[in-house]
């Protein structure tokens, strides 16, 4: 046989095996073909690489001499370092990656309503108030997860404070720390500077408040405000960008392309 032919009684020969292989797994408890799920599918991508693959000669003789061709490669793969665990572990890291960006860009478009459940109720407004207390809950969670993750027992990471402020935007994460600070006041382990910039946030709602109160520990909680605050003071002392000079001289009227005022006619 030539080299076309023994590759085409090679795939011919697997072909069949998995046919053998097929009805014996058919005819195994659900729990039994479940185990072999893997091993069936990984078998198929075999076959169908060997549609397309074309051995040299004495490499489709000597695969073509086992018994078992395909249990033979297939064997030899699942012995391989592959990455293809590395690749199952990075699609779930990456899709949670975007998942979690997600939902926090719909928080973030949330705007915050500041006004209690009662108004919202006669100002057919509940819509509103419900969606702004939901992202207030997540943003209590988020912050509790990020003094969680980002406190070492001595220090609590500014990149926590970071990713909460870019996830929910200030003035959601400001109102969540005023109202759990503001119903905390009696708390002496939260600083006199923290309560006092807690007390100066407008909060008009009291009562649902409770749901998005933070649990983390009063101490830690105190640091993360402070750190909060640091952000929002340097955001606010950057000096306002002046415009290039490109840009200056884009908006000066160049001379002579201001259109003249139209002349009168000379009286004739």
């Amino acid at each position: 046989m030539n080299q076309e032919d023994l590759n085409t009684s090679l795939y011919n020969k697997m072909a069949q095996e998995q046919e053998t292989y097929r009805a014996w797994l058919l005819k195994q408890p659900p729990e039994e073909i479940l185990r072999h799920t893997y091993e069936y599918t990984v078998r198929e991508d075999i076959l169908m690489a060997m549609e397309e693959l074309n051995l040299p000669r004495r490499q489709a003789e000597a695969l073509l001499s086992s018994p078992a061709p395909l249990a033979d490669v297939y064997e030899h793969f699942a012995d391989m370092e592959t990455d293809y665990m590395d690749m199952i572990r990075s699609s779930i890291e990456n899709r949670a990656k975007d998942a979690l960006a997600a939902e926090q860009e719909a928080a973030r478009a949330v705007p915050l309503y500041r006004q209690p459940l009662g108004y919202a109720r006669e100002q057919g407004e509940l819509d509103l108030w419900r969606a702004s207390h939901q992202a207030n809950i997540a943003c209590k969670e988020a912050i509790e997860t990020a003094i969680r993750e980002g406190f070492d027992g001595m220090h609590l990471s500014g990149d926590a404070v970071k990713e909460v402020l870019a996830a929910f935007g200030p003035e959601r994460v400001s109102h969540v720390l005023a109202a759990t600070i503001q119903e905390k006041d009696w708390d002496q382990r939260f600083s006199v500077r923290n309560r006092a910039w807690a007390q100066a946030v407008p909060i008009q709602e009291q009562g649902r408040r409770t749901d998005y109160l933070i649990n983390s520990h009063p101490a830690v909680l105190d640091g993360f405000v402070s750190l909060v605050r640091k952000e929002l003071e340097a955001v606010r002392e950057q000096p306002e960008q002046k415009p290039s000079i490109k840009a200056q001289l884009a908006a000066k009227p160049v001379p002579g392309s201001q259109t003249a005022p139209p002349r009168d006619k000379e009286a004739r």
